[in-house]
């Protein structure tokens, strides 16, 4: 797939994994649409990227906003040709503690963002993509979802967090299958420890350790490396259906 000229739609995208994933579609010429509950980092974004860049409020549990969002990149001269979700949050409980088991409020929040949001974003996405003319490979759009390394190697205290992303791992082959008639790719991305907004609060010692357990390199990932993976995929029309592990051979530790 072409990215120059394509519409894209990054959702999370105004911090972090996103908005690294958002200055690397536009810098590659991209018309990009910064869908985020943070309003002053996604306005600050969409205005320092300039044409091409807009922002819109999205909360990915809310249907109708996902498809607000996913209509304002659809409008784009180019359609929707590539959705990416980065939206998420985590959690730390275990299944059960002192004060008792893991509260449901807490799992089913944690479910409700980072799973059934990034179903929200797929299938209002897909259902757009699937409008547009293909291209010359009979390639109509592509879906990229974010999951994490926790999805296999779930630590202690990870119940709710790693449940969210195995399961967006396990959506990955059939929604691929779904939508191979229409010519709509879906791939997952599975980040290890990388340098966003979360880690940015914990103390420098902490951090250094963090990245000194990554086998090489031993340091934290950038989130550019993560947008860098997200425009390999766009122009690889091979990659279907499948989870990439981007973590630098880390496999975590159970705490």
């Amino acid at each position: 797939m072409e990215i120059e000229n394509s519409g894209a739609l990054v959702v999370g995208g105004a911090s972090g994994l996103g908005a690294a994933t958002v200055r690397q579609l536009h810098a590659a010429g991209a018309d990009v649409v910064i869908a985020d509950l943070d309003e002053q980092r996604g306005d600050a974004l969409a205005a320092q990227l300039g044409e091409r860049a807009q922002f819109v409020v999205t909360d990915v549990t809310n249907p109708e906003q996902v498809e607000t969002a996913v209509a304002s990149a659809a409008a784009l001269p180019g359609g929707l040709r590539i959705a990416v979700c980065c939206a998420g949050v985590g959690w730390a409980e275990r299944t059960v503690s002192k004060r008792g088991p893991h509260a449901l409020a807490s799992f089913e929040t944690v479910i409700g963002v980072n799973l059934i949001g990034t179903f929200n974003v797929l299938r209002f996405a897909a259902d757009a993509m699937k409008a547009n003319e293909p291209d010359g490979g009979g390639e109509r759009g592509l879906c990229v979802q974010t999951a994490s390394i926790a999805a296999y190697d779930g630590q202690i205290g990870q119940l709710a967090y790693a449940a969210s992303k195995g399961a967006i791992v396990g959506l990955t082959l059939p929604a691929a299958r779904d939508l191979a008639q229409y010519g709509i790719r879906v791939m997952t991305i599975a980040p290890g420890t990388f340098d966003t907004p979360l880690l940015a609060a914990l103390p420098e010692p902490a951090r250094t350790e963090l990245g000194r357990q990554v086998p090489f390199p031993s340091r934290l990932g950038d989130p550019a490396e993560f947008g860098a993976l997200v425009t390999h995929i766009a122009v690889n029309p091979m990659l279907n259906g499948e989870v990439i592990r981007l973590d630098g051979a880390l496999r975590m530790p159970p705490r």
